[in-house]
């Protein structure tokens, strides 16, 4: 089997487009691949997090993955600081990377822009982001559009440090799933649906009551006109739309638009939010359920041996190829 990293960050409330355009995705690999899923709380630390915010959510990610799915004994479920070996060699790979390529990473521009000072761990996020894959020599990494390039840099690391050392890594490839969704903000369908936005109408967020996802896609912004239509480049607003009704209700897009010809937005907007609440309404029970019991913190201490026991072997195969003098075993 294919072996498939990925993680999601503990920083706000998971949303609607996390669990669409990415765990859904999770609970469909951990079938058919060796899978490695974490809470990368390493990464959430590059911009200031509150210390206890920051316990809460890693917890409520990792529920949530299980809740939506995911099945820990199918794929190992952990966090990312639970595995020493994630920062070490990250540390090693920052010998590898450029200042150069660092600099041009879009990412780091946007989050950096206007601020006066910006943490050396923005900086080289993507080398941690390079360890994170390598050291389960991943073969598939589902990656959104804001990530890719960190993965193109991945991989030239990866075919670095294979020139220089010797082979060690295997060069990832993105996964791109045949059913795609990049689900966009409420407000303004030209920005992804982000839990970082400081507008909660912009958002679901997947533990959102079912009342207030009936607000908040009753007043989602809408396209001129009267049609629903999929149509991303003249009717961006409505076409997101459409995009969350088909993956909640199961329906393809031309389904959605022959149910609602002639028929306005008000009809569309209400039906969409039912479907929408019935996808997470049993979702949340179920992450409740997980909270209570006690089980994440079992689930995340099985997941990090399980991770542990590949990571530390890819790091002591880097680390003698590189010539350290390693303890004897």
């Amino acid at each position: 089997m294919k072996r498939v990293l990925s993680g999601i960050q503990p920083s706000g409330q998971l949303t609607l487009g996390n669990y669409i355009g990415a765990i859904r995705n999770f609970v469909r690999l951990q079938n058919a691949h060796e899978c490695f899923f974490m809470v990368v709380d390493m990464h959430a630390i590059t911009v200031p997090q509150e210390p206890a915010a920051l316990r809460e959510q890693t917890e409520a990610v990792a529920a949530l993955y299980i809740a939506s799915g995911i099945d820990p004994d199918k794929a190992a479920v952990f966090a990312q600081s639970h595995v020493p070996g994630h920062a070490e060699l990250g540390w090693l790979f920052t010998t590898l990377a450029h200042m150069g390529e660092l600099e041009r990473m879009t990412q780091f521009k946007d989050k950096s822009a206007g601020k006066d000072s910006i943490g050396a761990g923005l900086f080289v996020y993507p080398v941690l982001m390079a360890a994170d894959i390598l050291i389960y020599n991943a073969d598939l990494v589902p990656v959104g559009e804001d990530q890719k390039q960190h993965l193109e840099m991945t991989r030239d690391l990866a075919a670095r440090f294979n020139g220089r050392f010797g082979e060690c890594f295997t060069i990832p490839e993105p996964y791109i799933p045949k059913v795609g969704a990049r689900i966009m903000s409420l407000d303004d369908a030209s920005r992804k649906m982000s839990k970082s936005n400081p507008n909660p109408a912009s958002y679901i967020a997947i533990m959102d009551e079912p009342d207030m996802v009936r607000k908040k896609l009753s007043r989602a912004v809408t396209d001129s006109g009267r049609a629903v239509k999929y149509d991303p480049a003249n009717k961006p607003e409505i076409s997101n739309l459409m995009s969350i009704y088909a993956h909640c209700a199961d329906m393809t897009l031309e389904e959605i638009e022959s149910r609602y010809e002639g028929q306005g937005y008000g009809g569309f907007k209400k039906d969409l939010a039912e479907h929408v609440v019935s996808v997470l309404e049993p979702l949340q029970a179920k992450y409740r359920d997980i909270r209570q019991s006690g089980e994440i913190h079992r689930v995340l201490a099985e997941g990090a041996e399980r991770a542990e026991a590949v990571a530390s072997q890819t790091l002591r195969d880097a680390k003698e190829r590189m010539g350290f003098l390693l303890p004897k075993p």
